[in-house]
């Protein structure tokens, strides 16, 4: 089996559009969550975002710009910045043996929303010519893939909040087993249209706004917890084969080291300790990692009540009374839940964090749960730790749990 390192790292997020920024806020935990400006934000009970400062104008011609969403311009651009930052050479490569996987949860859906608007609302007997191309699914994996002429597999994965997770998982596999020789992975999302927010609001898991400052609605962990904030954005990874990538003098960001994929089958919401155990455990197993040599956790870590208890148990299961001493981050907490895409974004931060060796903080924590009792890095980062290992998680509605292990 090869060895898979990440030489790439491109970000669009609400934390900042590069890697340098969106570390300096997380470690600050400076949150990006606020009060959103729209319309019809006043039909909002909690009218909160982390939004991207993002413009599409400023990177897509206009012809260009009419064909795509905004979960394909985040795609696009993070995409760039990641295969620049690798200093990858595509017009030297095998471009049958470089392959495209991203996750997205809910793909155009700002398009899919103005569409309904127009014909429903507006009684329009036409919709604009591209809304099909732009709120598919897998646009955004098919525009990396036309962008940068690449014929090897371009796949899209959409398990809901594993869904970046899934995608780097599964092309790792194929990178091991020497299917191909490099990967743009990871995930986008661009969710913040009025009917995908009155829907999450209608499911009753969105946080309510915290009335001493919004962008502290967000708690992981906390006893005061109440629900998730969305978020917008992109992250992406080139990822190689090891060996190939130390060849031709590429700086190595980090390396996979395991993918677990394992699904609850019990209930379409509700999360199961059996189920993120075992996605846990799957992925040890799967790079042969001892649970002893796991340093430091980002966890899934959304701020309901049913996932930030479930996850903490799971973690008692997994590494025994050695989960008291494991520092656990939920970066959620500052930069919403990005869907899809979370699991690429807090991956990401969990690399960048091990680069500068700190370990980033899980904001708005002042009073943890009761059964919410380990080391969850409470509202200041720690540096100088030593960590060299993270377990990245993400549990999705559906039951598909997927945990990665990352090493720098």
């Amino acid at each position: 089996m090869r060895r898979v390192a990440v030489t790439g790292i491109g970000l669009i997020s609400p934390l900042g559009n590069s890697c340098a920024q969106a570390l300096d806020n997380a470690a600050a935990g400076r949150s990006a969550i606020r009060r959103i400006e729209a319309s019809w934000s006043d039909r909002l009970a909690a009218p909160l975002a982390a939004c991207v400062r993002f413009q599409g104008e400023e990177h897509f011609p206009p012809p260009r710009l009419r064909m795509l969403d905004r979960v394909s311009q985040f795609a696009l651009v993070a995409a760039g910045q990641a295969i620049g930052a690798a200093q990858l050479d595509l017009a030297a490569a095998d471009r049958a043996r470089v392959g495209v996987f991203i996750g997205t949860g809910m793909g155009g859906a700002l398009s899919n929303d103005e569409g309904y608007l127009s014909l429903y609302r507006d009684n329009c007997e036409r919709m604009k010519p591209f809304s099909i191309l732009m709120g598919m699914t897998n646009a955004p994996a098919a525009w990396i893939g036309i962008e940068h002429d690449l014929s090897g597999p371009n796949l899209t994965y959409s398990t809901a909040c594993s869904s970046a997770a899934v995608a780097t998982g599964e092309a790792w596999l194929r990178l091991r087993r020497g299917e191909i020789d490099i990967a743009i992975v990871g995930g986008s999302e661009a969710p913040l249209a009025f009917g995908a927010m009155k829907a999450w609001e209608a499911l009753r898991t969105l946080a309510s706004e915290d009335p001493r400052n919004p962008a502290a609605s967000c708690k992981p962990f906390a006893a005061n917890r109440s629900g998730l904030v969305l978020g917008e954005g992109a992250a992406i990874f080139v990822l190689e084969d090891r060996e190939r990538a130390i060849a031709r003098g590429a700086s190595l960001q980090g390396e996979i080291l395991g993918y677990g994929l394992v699904a609850d089958a019990a209930h379409i919401t509700r999360p199961t300790v059996a189920g993120q155990a075992a996605a846990m455990r799957a992925a040890l197993r799967s790079g042969e990692i001892a649970a002893e040599a796991i340093d430091c956790i980002n966890a899934h870590g959304t701020g309901t009540q049913a996932n930030d208890s479930v996850e903490t148990a799971a973690l008692k299961e997994v590494f025994g009374e050695r989960a008291y001493r494991i520092p656990v981050s939920a970066t959620k907490a500052i930069h919403g839940h990005l869907l899809g895409a979370s699991g690429a974004l807090e991956l990401a931060l969990a690399l960048l964090a091990l680069q500068q060796d700190v370990l980033l903080p899980t904001m708005h924590l002042e009073v943890p749960a009761a059964d919410c009792d380990l080391d969850y890095v409470p509202n200041h980062a720690r540096r100088g730790a030593g960590a060299r290992t993270v377990m990245s998680s993400s549990f999705a509605f559906g039951g598909t749990n997927a945990v990665l292990i990352a090493a720098q």
